[in-house]
């Protein structure tokens, strides 16, 4: 059974405006807490029992966040190790090789939110890698994923033509093998280590597996914050019928 999740929450969020200037966005409240309890309360209750935090940005008040609450949660510098410079969304399985070691893991993002019932279904014991599918209505501004019979074959970074409907939502099973590949990757045309050059790579290698999930919610501007508080009651409302 796969215990560990890395939770990637270094970056500041400057979608969100002024609403960052303190804090990260993943502090900012919806509904009646900051966003990020809510994504912490489902991964506990989906049953992962090991969660490492990579923070960076005003991490001071995330450790704050972290007492109040309660959580016990095992945070890791990204700035403190790579410094404020290297950036992009591969650098947090950077920060945590030596912890994770040679155990399969979750990783998600920050900002994010998944049912538990989606995370709890990604708690998959297998040799394989796995990307989380959510079929949206706009492809286009998401990593869309190139199907191959249940495999995924390359994740396409907002593609200019169609290319299908099944995004990739940001949640991911791995094995330890993912190190290796990180290792592998270059600075992409945005100057970032991208995340997803690693995927392509053992996509290559036909090492990672779609998994369609069902509930799936991102928070990365201010028009977010309402969708996020009905998601929210929504998922309250089914877990208490």
């Amino acid at each position: 059974m796969i215990k560990k999740v890395v939770i990637a929450a270094a970056g500041k969020g400057t979608r969100m405006l002024h609403l960052t200037k303190n804090k990260s966005k993943h502090l900012i409240r919806a509904c009646e807490a900051p966003f990020l309890s809510y994504l912490l309360d489902n991964l506990l209750k989906a049953g992962y029992k090991e969660l490492i935090l990579v923070v960076g940005y005003k991490k001071e008040r995330i450790e704050q966040f972290l007492k109040n609450y309660r959580y016990n949660v095992r945070l890791v510098d990204q700035f403190e190790i790579l410094g404020k410079e290297e950036y992009g969304t591969a650098c947090p399985l950077k920060c945590v090789k030596d912890i994770v070691g040679n155990d399969d893991f979750l990783m998600v993002y920050g900002d994010s939110l998944y049912s538990v019932e989606d995370l709890r279904d990604f708690n998959i014991k297998d040799k394989y890698n796995y990307v989380a599918g959510f079929c949206h209505k706009k492809p286009e501004k998401y990593g869309v994923l190139k199907n191959s019979d249940g495999f995924l074959s390359e994740i396409i970074e907002k593609p200019k033509t169609f290319v299908g409907n099944l995004i990739n939502a940001g949640l991911y099973k791995f094995t330890s093998e993912v190190f290796n590949k990180a290792s592998q990757i270059h600075l992409s045309e945005r100057g970032e280590y991208e995340l997803t050059d690693i995927i392509n790579l053992l996509a290559q290698e036909k090492k990672v597996k779609i998994k369609k999930i069902d509930h799936w919610i991102d928070f990365g501007n201010p028009a977010d914050i309402m969708r996020v508080t009905q998601f929210i009651k929504n998922e309250n409302s089914k877990n208490q019928s």
